[in-house]
């Protein structure tokens, strides 16, 4: 054989062996635990606001609610508490990443039958204080689920385990988009147009349901081979070392270049975040109809986001986390300008679907490369807190700024509010590039 056939035949079977890797056992479960992850998202937030605004709720409100999304991004808070804290008897019979991920569960479960029998039109109160018990259990979920996915297999398998988990999260997102909207128009009457509790009552409860796959899926899954903890010998030295060791490995192993990889952390997304809570109204206040939006946007466009995270975790795996983390930063903010040429085009099915398309492609891509990223910088040894702080990073800013979007929406109208959500992406260009040269200890 040549050296050009045998270099041929190698980058084949490393081909070969990327693509094989998604039907093992690994990233099967990880797919059927990122489904459970991705349900409860939307319905505290997309799905949410679509509701909200057919019920008649203003912009504004709608965007400061969204800060019920921000216990993302505090969840390194508590983290502490799941990577260390052992669950009364169902720790011992689960162990420490399984108890924490079925009690979250449950949790999730109880928020979605409490927001099926609120109505927001009526008071709006009740339904908020379920949505933030949705969300506070949510991202417990992620925390345990982040460590379990960690723990679970070497860091070469890492960007595939991404890649199933982005799968199996956008899958929930089609399930919790245009799953509930077509539960809703069915439930409401093929005719009906408007408003309608009862249908939103049906369809909020089949997703309360809908969380007993994550539940199965915790309870046949094995518990990953436990990382040891050194045994405490009083309060102080628990906290310590549950508390300030990892945060402090972090900056130890980073030194100055933490400053650097947090900042991109802060920033990565921010241009879809902060874009994406005035989606569904920017939809409704079109003219698009429950069905078009869950045709479209809650369905074709998760696939396009699921075609996106693949070649995203395949690219990454054959070209490099770094390369792959600057294309989906470009992909992502470029993409927010095709929603503001929507915005003059109008109410066309059309359009929506290109626009769709080229958006959930982008953010596939992206997502796949960016887990990856924030997996890398892990140590195992403290894989629930440093990525639950990691994650959090992504969602604090993004978040606290997408809450003011309703108001710049009514001041400035789509068209503008679609801009400068791109522009808000220039910065994460050059923070990527500066990233790719940080190495720990260095």
């Amino acid at each position: 054989m040549t050296e050009t056939e045998h270099s041929t035949a190698r980058a084949e079977r490393t081909w070969r062996e990327a693509l094989a890797f998604y039907l093992q056992p690994a990233s099967l479960r990880m797919l059927m635990l990122g489904f459970s992850a991705g349900l409860p998202l939307l319905l505290v937030l997309g799905t949410l606001s679509f509701r909200l605004r057919e019920a008649g709720i203003d912009r504004s409100t709608i965007g400061y609610l969204s800060w019920v999304g921000l216990a993302y991004g505090f969840k390194w808070v508590w983290a502490p508490l799941v990577d260390r804290m052992p669950i009364p008897w169902l720790t011992r019979r689960l162990g420490r990443r399984r108890s924490w991920l079925l009690m979250s569960q449950l949790m999730i479960m109880g928020g979605l039958v409490g927001m099926a029998f609120n109505d927001p039109a009526q008071v709006l109160g009740p339904l908020v204080g379920c949505a933030l018990v949705v969300a506070f259990a949510s991202a417990t979920q992620d925390i345990a689920l982040d460590a379990y996915r960690i723990e679970s297999s070497e860091m070469n398998a890492q960007a595939a385990l991404a890649a199933s988990y982005q799968t199996g999260y956008r899958l929930a997102m089609i399930w919790a988009g245009a799953g509930v909207l077509w539960i809703a128009a069915r439930a409401q009457g093929a005719d009906a147009v408007g408003y309608a509790h009862a249908a939103w009552q049906t369809a909020y409860l089949a997703m309360a349901l809908s969380m007993l796959l994550g539940v199965v899926t915790v309870l046949a899954s094995a518990e990953p081979q436990a990382v040891p903890v050194p045994r405490a010998r009083n309060l102080g030295e628990w906290l310590r070392g549950a508390l300030i060791d990892p945060f402090a490995d972090f900056w130890r192993r980073y030194r100055w270049q933490a400053a650097l990889v947090l900042a991109l952390i802060a920033v990565y997304r921010i241009s879809d975040v902060v874009m994406g809570i005035m989606a569904n109204p920017f939809y409704v206040d079109m003219g698009y109809t429950k069905d078009e939006v869950a045709a479209v946007t809650k369905v074709y466009g998760v696939v396009m986001t699921l075609v996106g995270a693949f070649v995203g975790g395949v690219l990454s795996g054959r070209f490099g986390v770094m390369r792959i983390l600057m294309l989906g930063a470009v992909l992502s903010a470029a993409s927010n300008l095709l929603f503001a040429w929507l915005s003059g085009v109008g109410h066309d099915v059309t359009s929506l679907i290109f626009v769709i398309s080229a958006d959930n492609l982008a953010s596939g891509i992206a997502s796949a490369a960016f887990i990856a990223y924030l997996s890398s910088l892990t140590n195992i040894t403290y894989s629930a807190t440093q990525y639950a702080l990691l994650s959090s990073m992504m969602l604090l800013l993004p978040k606290f700024i997408a809450g003011f979007s309703g108001d710049f929406v009514n001041a400035y109208g789509y068209s503008a509010f679609f801009h400068a959500t791109a522009w808000l992406g220039a910065p994460v260009l050059l923070l990527v590039a500066l990233a790719s040269r940080v190495r720990p200890g260095s």
